[in-house]
């Protein structure tokens, strides 16, 4: 074999190596870590998006943590900019919830011990599984595990919900990751089932 050929052989296998991590990245909301090297728009704190005028920002790489976000009455938002923060003051700033439990990783919004439709009395609000018997509507917290790229989870906010797909708007998921996504939805018999995730929680 020539060492042209060897060359492309090799070229070859390291761009499906690549479209496979990145396959990976996005099914488990992890950007890929060779995104980082990209040339970079946005600076921390940069407005990207917004959902019924609470907005979303830019943090750069996902492990990026600035200070603890305090509201004027002292209510724990999270740390800056991560999913989290973006989901609590969402909440904090068009529902006026604030959660019992205002700590806690991304994965920890859901408590798995719960039956479907259950109170979460931790976040006061109403815990769905996936799949549920409710279908999730907008403003719905939608919550996914922590996996081996990102053991803390992430969450994100419901902003559509068609019959096949729903639309989610999220913060912190990595520095060339859309603050949108679509992800499937399915109703097999009475359930409604998502793509990706635990479940969603929202108010009932």
């Amino acid at each position: 074999m020539t060492s042209r050929k060897i060359t492309l052989l090799l070229l070859a296998s390291g761009t499906l190596s690549i479209c496979s991590y990145l396959l990976l990245a996005r099914n488990t909301h992890t950007p890929p870590i060779m995104a980082l090297t990209n040339p970079i728009t946005h600076s921390i704190g940069d407005k990207l998006d917004s959902f019924n005028n609470v907005y979303v920002y830019f943090n750069g790489s996902i492990g990026h943590v600035l200070e603890r976000n305090i509201s004027k009455d002292g209510y724990n938002l999270g740390l800056k900019y991560q999913c989290v923060e973006f989901v609590k003051r969402y909440y904090y700033q068009y529902y006026k919830h604030k959660m019992p439990d205002s700590y806690g990783h991304a994965k920890d919004f859901f408590n798995k011990h719960l039956n479907d439709g259950a109170l979460n009395k931790g976040r006061n609000l109403r815990q769905f599984s996936n799949p549920s018997f409710t279908k999730p509507k907008i403003g719905d917290i939608l919550v996914f595990d922590g996996h081996e790229f990102n053991p803390y989870g992430h969450v994100a906010i419901v902003t559509a919900v068609s019959n096949e797909t729903i639309e989610i708007i999220q913060q912190n998921p990595g520095p060339t990751a859309p603050s949108r996504e679509l992800l499937s939805l399915t109703k097999i018999g009475n359930q409604y089932e998502i793509e990706d995730g635990l479940g969603w929680l929202g108010k009932r």
